[in-house]
C-alpha cells in the first residue's frame, strides 16, 4: 500500500481519522522538519562565511601591532594579506569543483576545519615568516571552504527564495565588516595574556570546532547530478598564471621592479589563454572542464564577473591604505580605527538588505549602477575631507563620506551576488561559485599589490625627506589621498561595466518551476 492510498479509518473517541489524513500531518511535520535543517545548514554556513570575511578585516587593524611585536617589515605585511588573498584566489575554482565532485557538505567541513588549524599556526606563530607561511595556509583552506557556501545556499533553496537569502548573505557582509575591525582592535588592545595580536587568529578556533560538529549533523550532502573529474591540467594552468600575474605585482617594490617580474606578468596571459583553449577541447571531449567557459555565454555571468573583478581591485586598495593611513598616519590606537569605522560597516550592511529585498525587485541595474556613483561620491567627499583638516581630522569628520561609501557598497555586494548566479544552470553551481570568489579575490590581491605604487610610492617618496614625525604623518596622508583617487577612478570603470548587466535580475533558473522543491533536479536534502 502507498502512502498516498487510503485505509479505513481509525476510531479515536468518536471521531474517526483516515489515514491518508494523519499521513498527510505526518508529511508536513517532516516537510517543517526539512525546512528547519535547512535554515540550520543556512545559518552555519553563512557563520563559516562570517568567519572569513572577519579575518580579512581583523589583520588588516592589527597590523602595526603584528609589526611591532613581531618585527615585521612592510613588505611582509603586504604578503600576510596579499598571501591570503593569493592562496584564495588559486585555490577557489579547483574548490568549487571538488565539492561538485565529491560533495559540497564533505569539502566545506574539510575546509573549515584546515582554516581552524591554520588560524591556530597564525596565531602561534614564531616569526614573521611563519605567519605568512600559516597564511597562505589559511587561504588554500578558505579556497575549499568558501566556494560550498553559495553552491549549498544554491543547490539548497528554490529561485524564487534566493533573493532573501543573497539578501541575508549581503547583512552578514556588513556585520563581518562591522565586526572585524572593533574585533580585531578590541582584543589588540585588551593584549589578551600578553599575546598582542595572537587572539585575533585564535578566536577562530571555538567558532570554526563548532562549525565543523553542526555542519556534520545539519548541512546535507549535495554534488553535481553527472559525474565529473577533477582536471588536473586545468588546475596546474589555472594556478601557474594568477601566480605569475600576482606574485611579481606584489613583491615588484620590495625588489625594485625587475625585468622579470614584467615578463612573468605577460607570460601569465600567455599560460591563462592557453587555459581557454585546453577547457575548450576538455569541455568537448569528456565535459569535465575545470573552468565551465559555457558559463560565459550567460551575459548577466560574464558582465557580473568583470564588475566583480574591477570591484575587488578597488576594495584592495582602499581597506590597506585606510589603515595604514589612520594608524601610521594620522597615529590613532587599533580602537580608535576600528571605532571609526563602523558607521561605514553599518551603512552597508543596512543598505544590503535594502538592496535585494527592495530596490533591485523595482529598479534592477539602476540600483547597482547608482551604488557605483554614490560610493564614488564617498570617496570624493573623503578626499575633500582628508585635505581639508590635514593631521587633525576626527573619526566624526569622517563619518559622513564613510557612510555615504558604505551605502554605495552595500547597493552593489548582495544584488551582484544573485545577479551573477541567477541564470547559472544548479549543475555548474560550484565552478561559478569559484569564479566569483576567484575573481573577486583576484582583483582583491590585484589591488593589494597596486598599493605599493598607488600609496607607497607616495609615501617613499616623502618619507625619505622627512625627518619629523609630523612629515611622516603627512606623507601617508599623501599616499592615502592619492590612492583614493585611483580608488575613485576604479569605481568610474564599475559603473561603465554595469550597463552590460540584465536590467532586470532573471527570476528563474533553467527555466524551471520555482515553485518546484530543490529536490527535484539535484539531492541537496537527501541523506
Amino acid at each position: 500500500m502507498t502512502a498516498t492510498e487510503t485505509e479505513p479509518a481509525r476510531v479515536t473517541g468518536d471521531k474517526a481519522q483516515p489515514t491518508s489524513k494523519r499521513t498527510t500531518q505526518s508529511s508536513a511535520s517532516a516537510s517543517a522538519a526539512g525546512d528547519r535543517r535547512r535554515w540550520f545548514a543556512l545559518a552555519i554556513v553563512m557563520t563559516a562565511a562570517f568567519m572569513d570575511l572577519v579575518d580579512v578585516t581583523i589583520v588588516n587593524i592589527a597590523i602595526p601591532s603584528i609589526q611591532r611585536e613581531a618585527g615585521a617589515s612592510f613588505s611582509q605585511i603586504q604578503w600576510i594579506t596579499a598571501g591570503y588573498a593569493l592562496a584564495f584566489a588559486a585555490g577557489l575554482i579547483t574548490g568549487g569543483r571538488l565539492g561538485d565532485i565529491h560533495g559540497r557538505k564533505k569539502l566545506f567541513l574539510l575546509g573549515i576545519g584546515g582554516f581552524t588549524l591554520a588560524s591556530a599556526l597564525c596565531g602561534f606563530a614564531a616569526n614573521p615568516e611563519m605567519l605568512v607561511a600559516s597564511r597562505i595556509l589559511q587561504g588554500a583552506m578558505a579556497a575549499l571552504m568558501v566556494p560550498q557556501v553559495l553552491s549549498i545556499v544554491h543547490a539548497t533553496f528554490p529561485a524564487h527564495e534566493r533573493g532573501k537569502v543573497f539578501g541575508l548573505f549581503g547583512a552578514v557582509v556588513g556585520l563581518g565588516a562591522v565586526t572585524g575591525p572593533l574585533l580585531g582592535a578590541l582584543l589588540t588592545e585588551w593584549n589578551l595574556f600578553g599575546l598582542e595580536w595572537r587572539p585575533i587568529f585564535l578566536i577562530n578556533l571555538p567558532v570554526g570546532v563548532a562549525g565543523l560538529i553542526l555542519g556534520s549533523r545539519f548541512i546535507t550532502e549535495s554534488k553535481a547530478p553527472k559525474a565529473l573529474k577533477l582536471d588536473l591540467v586545468g588546475v596546474a594552468l589555472v594556478t601557474i598564471g594568477l601566480l605569475m600575474l600576482l606574485y611579481p605585482l606584489t613583491r615588484g617594490r620590495e625588489l625594485g621592479w625587475p625585468v622579470w617580474g614584467y615578463v612573468s606578468m605577460v607570460g601569465a596571459f600567455v599560460v591563462l589563454a592557453v587555459l581557454v583553449l585546453f577547457e575548450r577541447r576538455k569541455a568537448a571531449r569528456d565535459g569535465s572542464p575545470l573552468v565551465e567557459l559555457s558559463l560565459f555565454k550567460v551575459k548577466s555571468f560574464a558582465a557580473g564577473i568583470a564588475v566583480q573583478t574591477v570591484f575587488g581591485v578597488a576594495l584592495g586598495i582602499f581597506f590597506l591604505v585606510w589603515t595604514l593611513y589612520m594608524q601610521f598616519g594620522l597615529g590613532w590606537s587599533p580602537l580608535k580605527a576600528g571605532l571609526t569605522g563602523i558607521p561605514f560597516s553599518i551603512a552597508v550592511s543596512t543598505a544590503a538588505g535594502l538592496s535585494v529585498q527592495q530596490l533591485v525587485p523595482r529598479f534592477g541595474r539602476k540600483v547597482l549602477q547608482a551604488g557605483a556613483l554614490v560610493m564614488a561620491l564617498g570617496v570624493l567627499l573623503y578626499i575633500w575631507e582628508a585635505n581639508r583638516y590635514g593631521l587633525s581630522i576626527a573619526p566624526w569628520q569622517m563619518a559622513l563620506p564613510l557612510v555615504v561609501m558604505g551605502v554605495g557598497m552595500g547597493l552593489i555586494v548582495a544584488p551582484l551576488t544573485d545577479a551573477i548566479l541567477s541564470e547559472v544552470p544548479r549543475e555548474h553551481s560550484g565552478s561559478a561559485s569559484g569564479l566569483i570568489n576567484t575573481v573577486q579575490q583576484m582583483g582583491n590581491a590585484l589591488g593589494l599589490g597596486l598599493v605599493s605604487v598607488v600609496f607607497f610610492g607616495v609615501v617613499d617618496d616623502k618619507l625619505a625627506q622627512a625627518k619629523e614625525r609630523t612629515a611622516a604623518g603627512l606623507a601617508f596622508a599623501d599616499g592615502f589621498q592619492n590612492a583614493l583617487w585611483w580608488v575613485a577612478a576604479v569605481l568610474c570603470v564599475i559603473f561603465l561595466l554595469m550597463s552590460a548587466l540584465p536590467k532586470r535580475p532573471a527570476q528563474h533558473v533553467e527555466g524551471a518551476d520555482d515553485s518546484a522543491p530543490a529536490t527535484d533536479k539535484e539531492p541537496a536534502l537527501a541523506g
